[in-house]
């Protein structure tokens, strides 16, 4: 709205709207990395119990020796942690219920579908659709295929009603696991 008000309608900004989308679901990703690797951490200083997730969870002997030779040190469990979820990226539902698994036992999206007043079904389609529009900002610079050389149109409300959404996700996640 603020960027509406402070430009003409000459100057196109679209892709700052584009890059909110994008900086969202990022967003959405690092919190549930952090709070992934937080509880993971909290599992192994005995702070949670340990789920099946967790118990499958693997190390590689190189750390697993680091943590034997350094008993109740648990730096080298973290950076396995960062080093094997670096890759990984927690924005589809599925995904992001996996790494809550892996500290937490919670039927996660029943509990947050009804914090939204949505059907579990709704909750996950509407992340879905986010994460899909980001990707094809993100990867296919958000171009109508069927048209040539023209984005999707994107509007304030569309990021406004996304970044909400997200934001509401999260903090019903953080009320329900930590």
């Amino acid at each position: 709205m603020s960027l509406t008000r402070l430009t003409t309608p000459i100057v196109d900004a679209s892709d700052i709207l584009r890059s909110q989308i994008v900086l969202t679901v990022s967003a959405l990703d690092h919190y549930v990395h952090e709070i992934t690797r937080l509880g993971m951490l909290e599992v192994f200083n005995g702070l949670r119990p340990a789920t099946s997730s967790f118990r499958r969870f693997q190390v590689t002997i190189d750390s697993a020796m680091i943590g034997l030779g350094i008993p109740g040190d648990s730096s080298w469990f973290e950076q396995e942690i960062r080093e094997k979820h670096s890759f990984l990226a927690f924005q589809h539902p599925d995904r992001i219920a996996d790494a809550i698994r892996l500290f937490s036992s919670c039927e996660l999206w029943p509990s947050v579908a009804s914090k939204f007043g949505l059907s579990v079904h709704d909750v996950k389609i509407h992340l879905r659709l986010i994460v899909e529009r980001r990707n094809i900002i993100a990867h296919e610079a958000d171009l109508d295929p069927s048209y040539p050389g023209t984005y999707w149109p994107i509007s304030h409300s569309d990021v406004e009603n996304a970044a909400t959404f997200i934001e509401k996700l999260c903090e019903h996640i953080h009320a329900w696991v930590v």
